[in-house]
């Protein structure tokens, strides 16, 4: 949909998730996957890009844009977290954030488990996801370290006064629109978050999708329409 519109789309995978390497040394804070983020769009060889968000990418993604204004046209962001210094990890992830728990429950939690939890809080519409794609999650999280990674992650959340102040200030002069876009039944971002999200951006009401946490799985011709549409006419 976005490349018929004229729009190259690219994701990328941070450093500890996914398929992404995952150096021992690497910072893993928002700061320091900010910083990647930026290192990759300069690979990439992007001058300008349409910048879109997402749970943690929001943070992270919303660094890179605050300390690069002139590089951003446009910002689309799907269920993600600005109240910062007050967030608080769902229970579902908290447990990973401590030291001596983390690794076990990353060791010890099923593919089925980690599936059921995925269908609960993630999609509104199971079909959307196959069972086997589901397992595939489980393993993109602990790969060949184990998951030491993705534990260094959650831990570096940087939940502090003067990182919602960077981005606030940051994103309140930014010279570029937003957009923000939501599954309205997530349980794990819910709509309060999302009126924080749309306040500090001075952005229009939300497109609300009747979609949990992971709107782009099961409400993906929609959450691609609303990028378009903002994105689309500005080149």
């Amino acid at each position: 949909m976005l490349a018929r519109q004229g729009l190259r789309a690219v994701a990328i995978d941070f450093p500890g998730l996914g398929l992404a390497a995952r150096p021992t040394t690497f910072d893993y804070s928002w700061s320091g996957l900010a910083r990647w983020t930026g290192e990759a769009i300069d690979a990439l060889g992007i001058d300008r890009c349409h910048l879109v968000v997402h749970d943690i990418g929001g943070p992270v993604g919303f660094e890179w844009a605050v300390r690069n204004p002139e590089r951003v046209l446009s910002l689309t962001a799907l269920n993600t977290i600005l109240d910062v210094a007050t967030f608080r990890r769902h229970w579902t992830v908290a447990g990973f954030a401590v030291p001596a728990l983390g690794p076990l429950l990353l060791a010890t939690t099923s593919r089925r488990l980690n599936a059921a939890l995925f269908y609960r809080y993630g999609i509104a519409d199971r079909s959307a996801v196959a069972r086997h794609e589901a397992f595939a999650y489980t393993e993109l999280l602990r790969r060949q370290d184990g998951g030491r990674a993705c534990l260094k992650i959650v831990r570096g959340f940087e939940l502090t006064p003067h990182k919602q102040r960077l981005l606030w200030d940051g994103l309140a002069n930014r010279p570029y629109p937003a957009r923000v876009v939501w599954g309205e039944r997530d349980q794990v971002l819910d709509l309060t978050r999302m009126r924080v999200v749309q306040k500090v951006l001075s952005a229009d009401e939300p497109i609300r999708l009747p979609a949990k946490h992971f709107p782009q799985e099961d409400q993906s011709v929609a959450v691609g329409h609303a990028i378009a549409d903002l994105a689309a006419p500005l080149g």
